[in-house]
């Protein structure tokens, strides 16, 4: 390491995530790790996430410690009492009109002195706060490698006319079958396997040209941070260092932050819904490596229809199985199952509406995961050793799934028209076929390997130090 910080001279990082569960979750995590080493630390959420997290964990759930604290602003966006990530499209255009004025406040009194922000990538307006107070910066890009390199192909495809689409046509036609140039491993990539947000035929989109926006600041960025470790996507890492020359791996940054000795800091948590905890309870009655566990996330949503066919699919299965639905999964509808499914499955299965992922997943009941393929999930699923079923909703979790499926070898697809033969199909096999055990064989590797990058002298945790000595401290070594 080749900084040091001095007690009496701490510096101070203001810590700004995207207002969405899996944005927060990892950039809470970095905060943590920053304020081990020596940081003062103020994380920054919405004042409609901040209500959340009240109502989720309780009163004290803010209240950090004396230098790790937390402030809000406001979104710019109507009040509302609401319990579910809001509207993205509407959100990500508030955000980003609203946001740097009650930023720049929040950084002209903070005390002790701002010495550095760490910001979500997608909340690019805190570059002109950085740049405005002279501030050094990190933008933190929470997606997979593949799925950062993924969206950073979007200019090159609306230079070449390939998107925006040219009609709803292209979704069904076999357009997104095309392929682009890809990395020097993986030679080319289907239209299809990169993040959705190209699939409009919208110039004006919003999600599009927010993201057009998002690549550019992350192009012209000074340093820009994955959670990610370098074994894990080695020849992705090789094509973005051309792009990002100052580019830091420093994950699984749960892993990371496990390993921190102070249980009060250890002890802020960042879920929006409140954790059930008879989920643990129940997977300790169960057999090792005997359940299933089914979550598609914070952002998922589907149709009764698909509802229905999971569950049907998960009950002809025959396996034990643990299934987070959330209140608002079902658009414009309730998420009610069928009595006949409840009755048929009711000794075998739990139904929650949120639980901490990590700690289930490292059960050891837990023999197999159904998810959205959500970077999140699908490093706490490696991480944890347990093989996948993937079902990807939106952005960069069709390029995770991609990776799972045909490059690591740990999971495998199943169809966006989901049927109940299929989930039946795929569950028995990662659970008992030859298949599944070979996936199992290549997620233990992978677990191996992020354990290797986390332990002292890792690629992850001499990358944090890297970042520190090379980017947050510019400031300081200046006094």
């Amino acid at each position: 390491m080749g900084y040091s910080i001095s007690p009496n001279h701490k510096p101070h990082a203001i810590c700004i995530p995207y207002p969405a569960q899996g944005h927060l979750t990892p950039m809470l995590n970095l905060a943590k790790l920053l304020h081990q080493k020596g940081f003062h630390i103020t994380f920054i959420n919405t004042e409609y996430n901040h209500r959340r997290l009240l109502e989720s964990r309780g009163s004290n759930a803010v209240h950090g410690l004396l230098d790790f604290q937390f402030k809000t602003i406001s979104d710019g966006l109507p009040y509302s009492h609401a319990n579910t990530t809001q509207h993205i499209p509407t959100l990500w255009d508030s955000i980003t009109k609203n946001c740097l004025a009650p930023l720049c406040d929040l950084i002209s009194i903070a005390n002790p002195p701002v010495t550095c922000l760490v910001t979500d990538a997608v909340m690019f307006f805190t570059v002109s706060a950085a740049n405005k107070f002279n501030i050094p910066y990190a933008l933190f890009f929470t997606t997979s490698a593949c799925g950062y390199f993924g969206y950073l192909q979007y200019s090159k495809l609306v230079k070449h006319g390939l998107i925006p689409l040219k009609d709803t046509s292209c979704l069904t036609d076999g357009y997104l079958e095309k392929t682009i140039e890809w990395t020097q491993k993986m030679k080319t990539i289907r239209l299809r396997d990169l993040p959705t947000l190209l699939r409009t035929t919208d110039p004006n989109d919003i999600m599009l040209n927010f993201m057009l926006q998002t690549t550019k600041t992350c192009r012209e960025a000074s340093a820009m941070i994955l959670n990610t470790y370098d074994e894990l996507e080695l020849d992705v890492l090789e094509a973005l260092s051309s792009i990002n020359s100052l580019l830091y791996t420093i994950g699984p940054l749960h892993l990371l932050a496990n390993q921190i000795e102070d249980e009060k800091l250890r002890e802020i948590g960042s879920n929006l819904w409140v954790e059930e905890s008879e989920c643990m309870e129940w997977l300790n009655s169960k057999e090792p490596n005997s359940v299933v566990y089914v979550n598609f996330g914070s952002i998922t949503v589907m149709t009764l229809e698909q509802l229905i066919e999971f569950a049907w699919g998960l009950a002809d299965s025959g396996k034990s199985f643990l299934w987070i639905i959330r209140p608002d999964i079902v658009v414009g509808d309730l998420a009610i199952l069928p009595s006949e499914f409840v009755v048929e499955t009711k000794d075998r299965s739990m139904i929650a509406s949120w639980c901490c992922q990590e700690q289930v997943l490292n059960h050891p009941s837990i023999g197999g995961f159904l998810t959205h393929s959500g970077w999140n999930s699908t490093l706490e699923s490696i991480c944890a050793g347990v093989p996948m079923i993937s079902w990807p909703f939106f952005a960069e979790q069709q390029t995770n799934c991609r990776y799972c499926c045909t490059e690591w070898g740990i999971g495998m697809e199943i169809d966006s028209n989901v049927k109940r033969n299929e989930v039946e199909e795929l569950v028995r096999e990662l659970m008992d076929g030859e298949k599944g055990k070979k996936m199992k064989e290549n997620v233990m590797n992978l677990k191996i390997k992020a354990e290797e990058a986390c332990v002292r002298g890792g690629s992850a945790y001499k990358n944090l130090d890297k970042l520190i000595d090379e980017v947050l401290l510019l400031n300081m070594k200046t006094f």
